[in-house]
């Protein structure tokens, strides 16, 4: 239910838009990131299993200004997927923003409805097959009463795309959010508050922890960051919680989900940050949550957690990499310029300032360089058969290729019937 923070938080969306977008901006790019990402539904959620014929119904809860809702909605005109995305979000200002966002791109598969997520269950939305809740839940009065209400919108096989936030990468953040509730407070009109939290970040201490944080930028004018959108929800933001693994993993399950994927999964692996064989013992006997909570401590960057989830009354369901007709894609990757980036047998990887080597088997420019969408997995072999390899070769290396590229997100299986795309999606 509403409380007095919730009027706040209401007022600072209509002051502030977040994130700052200008719908001019859609003729030169398309916002893209995860979750929601076509690609990452279809594989993550879906299994690939889901035809691509079949209308997908999706929400995106807690819209905002529109970046996850234009991006699905886009991709799946790309595609020539049929269904529609719902936005459904309390701001008017965030609603005409996104509006205009879709004009410019002539889309049409997008209904807009203002409500808030606290009053869900009176919206009378009706089900749908997949939901988006990004950067809502951590601000929320009772996280996991709203984690319920959007489990409860779900279709039997459906999932869910979230993201909240996290605490070790958001060092700095919250020690600056006491300093302005005490210069700042949260009783001040929104245009007052943000103009005070500017002037004292003129004179921020170098000893305070968020100079020392590369990893966030959201308060920094635009273009670098967030400009004043930003820079207010990230820190006069009256409610912001964030979750560990282990927390994040305990309310989800309560909510009747499970995890079916956190991004990226390599991310979330101790292995590759503990080299020595005899600390990776210790890793082996720890399951899947504790292993993921390991890696979010010793890396200390991850100031999200972007999870894809799947109904817990489900029978769990993974991509099938052995099916021949299955068809690869590679997610934001073009297949020539990666696969003359493939050299040697590692590929260097950083996430937020964090580099980690990964094996890649020799025919990994061969077979990358065929992952265009349409190719099924026997096509690629057999092509790569005829120029010389050994069957018994491309299936290893075809097998290691997966275990390197899938974790960090980057090769995933196309929907039945929906690889090829039409735009630049």
């Amino acid at each position: 239910m509403p409380d007095a923070i919730d009027a706040h938080l209401a007022a600072q969306y209509e002051a502030f838009p977040y994130p700052a977008r200008d719908p001019r901006d859609e003729a030169k790019r398309l916002v893209v990131g995860s979750p929601s990402h076509l690609r990452e539904v279809d594989h993550w959620i879906f299994a690939a299993r889901r035809p691509a014929t079949q209308p997908l119904r999706a929400l995106v809860a807690g819209g905002g200004t529109g970046d996850g809702a234009i991006m699905l909605a886009q991709q799946m005109a790309w595609l020539g997927r049929p269904g529609e995305v719902v936005w459904y979000d309390r701001s008017g200002a965030a609603r005409k923003i996104t509006e205009a966002r879709a004009a410019a791109r002539g889309l049409t598969n997008i209904r807009f409805v203002e409500g808030s997520i606290l009053n869900l269950p009176d919206a009378k939305l009706g089900t749908f097959d997949y939901v988006d809740c990004c950067g809502v839940l951590h601000h929320l009065p009772d996280p996991e009463a709203g984690l319920r209400a959007l489990a409860a919108c779900l279709n039997p096989g459906g999932g869910m795309g979230i993201m909240v936030y996290a605490p070790h990468g958001r060092t700095g953040v919250y020690m600056l959010q006491e300093a302005f509730r005490i210069l700042a407070p949260d009783s001040l009109p929104p245009g007052e508050r943000i103009e005070t939290a500017k002037r004292a970040m003129r004179h921020l201490p170098a000893t305070a922890w968020l100079t020392k944080n590369p990893f966030i930028t959201d308060h920094l004018p635009l273009p670098q960051g967030g400009g004043d959108p930003g820079l207010y929800d990230l820190l006069l933001n009256p409610r912001d919680v964030a979750f560990t693994v282990p927390a994040l993993a305990a309310m989800v399950g309560r909510a009747g989900l499970r995890v079916a994927c956190w991004v990226e999964p390599l991310r979330y692996d101790p292995d590759p940050l503990l080299p020595d064989p005899r600390l990776r013992a210790r890793t082996a006997a720890l399951d899947p949550v504790a292993r993921a909570a390991l890696a979010e401590s010793l890396a200390g960057n991850m100031g999200v957690h972007i999870c894809y989830l799947t109904r817990a009354a489900d029978p769990v369901a993974r991509a099938d990499w052995d099916d021949p007709d299955a068809v690869p894609v590679l997610r934001e990757l073009d297949p020539a310029a990666f696969a003359k980036s493939l050299r040697g047998d590692t590929l260097a990887v950083t996430f937020d300032g964090l580099r980690v080597p990964v094996p890649i088997p020799r025919l990994s420019a061969a077979i990358v360089a065929r992952v265009d969408g349409q190719r099924s997995f026997g096509a690629i072999t057999a092509e790569i058969v005829a120029a010389g390899a050994a069957p018994a070769a491309v299936a290893r290396d075809m097998a290691a290729l997966r275990a390197a590229l899938e974790p960090m997100n980057r090769l995933l299986i196309a929907s039945p019937g929906g690889g090829a795309a039409s735009g630049p999606g």
